[in-house]
């Protein structure tokens, strides 16, 4: 295939709050140094994505824009300078920053002369430019649709219990929110063998997917007083770690209120609305408690993704269970729908299977 005749056909974000359009006929764009051309093979889909659809990002001055930062797929092509990807890789697509050089974001003209924005990296498409240090070669051990795992949920959950608390053996850990991030940081929690390992969430089948990934407690908030509970279970002023993973103001303030005074993290990783502000008791700080954001988990994909890969091919990281549901790039909404509504941990997008 020429690449005069080369398009793409890809799910575009036209309007906020409104569904994405699936356009058809987007020409690719000459790669720049530092640039790749990918055909997918699949995408993820984190709540990220869904909260730039719905607006509650704040301000968006990129529309029309493409989306996902998570993937795998085949390099089909590299700009000038890139040299830690060679054509014919099959490479994991993530946000968060590696080595390489950082090309920044392509410009892709409609099948009407519109231009179509684009970060360093996206996944909503079946062809996609992203910078070669978005790009990590995918675990050989690990199959194409579960490496979508490695460009942002596992290297942000597991992450922050490897790379920031790296708890002790007999720690007390509670996660808030399972989905791919929550979930994935439950199983790396198990991996240090914690006295007490608590998930929370308020749909009950995420809750069951928990016990058979190690948790030793569940709990509903809708149900029961979470801070009570705990008090109650840990027979202390609360638990050692508690990562935060739902998305609210609310479930991070809950997460900082059941740590213990005297050193208890609170860890979260979530993204509360634009404007949206945290309130917790400051006393809670002079005693001791320590509150901290995370960012993609503290990880360095070209380091993370490898050990993770390994961890999963040994049997240590049952990832295969965060990907409850499957789309097409054609019912994409639903995906997000389905997302928004709470009835998926992690939703895979087969985009053209190897």
């Amino acid at each position: 295939m020429s690449r005069k005749t080369l398009t793409a056909k890809a799910a575009v974000l036209t309007k906020v709050g409104a569904p994405l359009e699936i356009i058809e006929g987007i020409k690719i764009p000459a790669l720049k140094p530092g640039q790749v051309l990918v055909q997918m093979y699949y995408s993820g889909l984190c709540h990220s994505q869904l909260m730039e659809a719905r607006g509650l990002r704040g301000e968006d001055s990129w529309v029309p824009h493409m989306l996902g930062h998570e993937g795998t797929g085949k390099v089909v092509k590299i700009g000038k300078g890139v040299s830690k990807v060679k054509t014919g890789d099959t490479v994991v697509l993530g946000w968060i920053k590696g080595e390489g050089l950082d090309a920044g974001g392509a410009q892709y003209e409609g099948p009407n002369g519109e231009i179509i924005n684009a970060g360093g990296v996206t996944t909503f498409s079946d062809f996609t430019v992203v910078s070669e240090n978005r790009l990590v070669i995918l675990p050989s051990g690990t199959p194409a649709n579960l490496g979508v795992l490695y460009g942002c949920a596992l290297p942000t959950g597991a992450g922050i219990v490897i790379n920031q608390i790296k708890p002790h053996i007999n720690a007390t850990i509670a996660v808030f929110g399972l989905g791919g991030i929550g979930i994935s940081a439950l199983m790396a929690s198990a991996l240090f063998s914690p006295k007490k390992l608590i998930a929370i969430d308020v749909e009950d089948s995420k809750l069951e997917l928990a016990k058979s990934m190690g948790a030793t407690h569940t709990f509903n908030p809708n149900k029961i007083n979470i801070a009570e509970k705990v008090k109650e279970i840990t027979g202390a002023d609360g638990v050692d770690y508690a990562i935060e993973a739902a998305g609210l103001n609310s479930t991070i303030s809950s997460a900082f209120e059941i740590v213990r005074r005297g050193g208890g993290r609170c860890i979260f990783a979530s993204h509360p609305a634009a404007g949206d502000k945290l309130h917790i008791d400051p006393f809670e700080l002079i005693c001791g408690k320590q509150i901290e954001g995370s960012w993609g988990g503290n990880s360095i994909p070209d380091k993370d993704i490898p050990i993770l890969g390994d961890l999963y091919e040994k049997g240590k990281l049952p990832i295969e269970n965060l990907l409850s549901h499957t789309y097409t790039l054609d019912n994409i909404n639903d995906a997000l729908d389905d997302l928004e509504s709470r009835k998926i941990v992690r939703a895979l997008i087969t985009i053209a299977p190897p």
